[in-house]
């Protein structure tokens, strides 16, 4: 296999974090040529890539241990802090951290001192895309961090996606975009189920609705997407209920301390709260609509 997008020297990556986008993360960088080390807390998740020829290990320090590059792809802030101060004594002084799991704009700040104080280049970059652009290496990198590394950092971003925006060298910046582009992703989720639900209600065909946006200007993939898994009842996890609480905080925590008003995110908020807590957790983001509210 010709490696069009590593021109330069190999690197050792260690991936921390095999969910739903770190998996695939791991698989491309691998089908790219580099050298992959993962560790993931539940170990299961790490038995396909370990299939395929990427190094599996038990703690994060086994992981990290001679990589070059590492990468965090974890549920939240405080899980990518756990996992780095669990694998300090594995860190080298100038190593790379890529950091790329949405934390907010708290805990990415409480990351970078992490990485000053054990004297890493750190890279804020989560990621916009889910499961299948994360599986075609189709993912957009939202990335900020110092100029000096990025000729490095880079064939990374091109392995595992379609674009990189290099949004600022000052970190913290990536950060806040994702959290605006995940409000935009919730508003358009709840908009799918929530016209699709009224349809339903009123004695209408919810296939019509599609029919009748299909090929129009408020048309898009993204809402052929949500309103396929809705008809269908087929709620096979792209980005999770939990995750979507997670985020959906975030935005609203972001916006408090900026003084927004985020009616729709706080709204939408609710919804997946009453979802998580029916027991939906693991499905889609787009079963927000399945628990009705009791009067």
């Amino acid at each position: 296999m010709s490696n069009t997008k590593n021109p330069k020297q190999l690197k050792t990556i260690a991936v921390l974090g095999t969910g739903i986008i770190g998996a695939p993360v791991a698989r491309n960088l691998h089908k790219h040529l580099f050298a992959v080390r993962v560790w993931n807390r539940t170990r299961a998740k790490t038995e396909a890539l370990a299939s395929c020829g990427v190094d599996v290990f038990d703690t994060p320090r086994e992981a990290v241990d001679g990589a070059d590059i590492i990468i965090t792809l974890l549920k939240d802030g405080p899980a990518v802090l756990e996992a780095m101060e669990s694998a300090a004594t594995g860190l080298s002084k100038g190593g790379i951290w890529i950091q790329m799991s949405t934390v907010g704009i708290t805990a990415i700040h409480d990351l970078a001192a992490f990485a000053k104080r054990r004297e890493l280049k750190f890279y804020d970059a989560p990621l916009q895309g889910t499961r299948q652009p994360a599986e075609q290496g189709q993912l957009v990198v939202l990335a900020s961090g110092p100029t000096e590394e990025r000729d490095n950092v880079q064939p990374v971003f091109d392995a595992i996606g379609k674009r990189t925006l290099w949004v600022s060298d000052r970190i913290g910046a990536s950060s806040r975009l994702k959290l605006a582009l995940n409000s935009w992703a919730f508003a358009l989720t709840h908009g799918v189920a929530e016209s699709l639900a009224l349809a339903k209600g009123l004695g209408i065909d919810p296939a019509l609705v599609v029919d009748v946006v299909k090929g129009g200007p408020m048309d898009s993939g993204y809402f052929q997407l949500k309103a396929s898994s809705i008809l269908a009842d087929d709620y096979t996890t792209s980005f999770s209920i939990a995750n979507a609480v997670k985020d959906a905080q975030l935005v609203v925590e972001a916006a408090e301390q900026a003084d927004i008003q985020v009616d729709a995110t706080v709204a939408g908020l609710q919804r997946f709260l009453r979802t998580l807590e029916a027991g939906h957790g693991d499905k889609d983001m787009a079963a927000s609509g399945l628990v009705k509210v009791e009067r």
